[in-house]
């Protein structure tokens, strides 16, 4: 199937996400900048470990079991080819600080009770400590109720020994944008209802409204997305999913069945790393552009 000629119209733009910190609740917005690194300010900003050096992830639940429980926005609006805002983070009970406040590592430590930094720029052995729930085929190691150093972003791939979609420095997982379907949201509340399948748990850049039944974007892989009059995507891989859609944030329970419903009814090859659990897709951004809700999307 050609890329360039219109192959269907799948749908609108939904819902638009950033999240200026890593792993931190964000911000749902009417309308991002999409660059050739993803949505503006999207995980710009992440913790670091001081005493591992390694990045804090909501994975890493047992040592920052709270982290999803903070939500981060940024105080004015970024502006490509500016210098990014401060963002301001909001912990459960209300309280606030900047991230240009001198006291900000003091404040974040205190929370967790971790010696942490806020940082702008990822070390060069981008490493987390991933849990592996207890669940029977969500990981192709077979990796169960257990943490495992997990390198991501661009130690990722240098340890593969692919070329990178992400910067050094930067604090994207594998790739700088990810997108979901409606449809994929409401298969897996059809297959289980007993569970809350919020769009939340994802923690996708793009929610697009789809009407075709099923898990929609399992078929996007190789193609383009075009987003309103300009942006388009590359769509680069199916999503792995892992123990951060299981677990609470704002109002939505930890839920492990999430995970297993993804491994019965959704359980992909991925590339060459084996079959995995799947929700929607990452890409490349092919061409920037402002993408706006009710933006008509189409695969190419």
């Amino acid at each position: 199937m050609a890329i360039g000629a219109i192959v269907e119209d799948v749908g609108s733009v939904a819902t638009l996400w950033r999240f200026p910190v890593k792993s931190m609740g964000g911000e749902q917005l009417n309308d991002v900048e999409v660059t050739e690194r993803g949505v503006l300010g999207d995980r710009a900003y992440a913790l670091i470990d001081r005493d591992t050096g390694k990045v804090v992830s909501a994975k890493s639940v047992r040592l920052f079991p709270k982290l999803l429980d903070c939500k981060a926005v940024f105080v004015e609006p970024p502006i490509r080819g500016g210098d990014l805002p401060p963002v301001q983070i909001q912990f459960p009970d209300s309280t606030t600080v900047r991230s240009d406040s001198g006291e900000v590592d003091r404040v974040l430590s205190a929370y967790f009770k971790r010696n942490v930094t806020l940082g702008r720029v990822a070390p060069d052995d981008f490493t987390i400590d991933q849990y592996y729930p207890d669940v029977e085929g969500a990981d192709p190691a077979g990796n169960r109720d257990t943490v495992v150093a997990q390198k991501l972003g661009a130690a990722l791939f240098a340890e593969l020994g692919m070329e990178s979609p992400v910067p050094v420095g930067s604090f994207f997982d594998v790739f700088p944008l990810s997108v979901l379907t409606t449809s994929t949201l409401a298969q897996l509340d059809e297959v289980q209802p007993q569970s809350r399948f919020d769009q939340r748990r994802f923690r996708m850049n793009v929610i697009v409204n789809t009407e075709r039944p099923g898990f929609a974007e399992n078929d996007w892989v190789g193609h383009e997305l075009g987003l309103g009059k300009g942006a388009r995507l590359k769509v680069a891989l199916l999503d792995p999913r892992c123990v951060m859609t299981t677990l609470a944030q704002d109002g939505l329970p930890q839920d492990t069945d999430v995970l297993r419903a993804l491994v019965r009814n959704n359980r992909m090859q991925v590339g060459d790393l084996g079959q995995f659990p799947c929700a929607g897709v990452y890409a490349v951004v092919a061409a920037p552009g402002t993408v706006r809700i009710g933006d008509r999307v189409v695969l190419n």
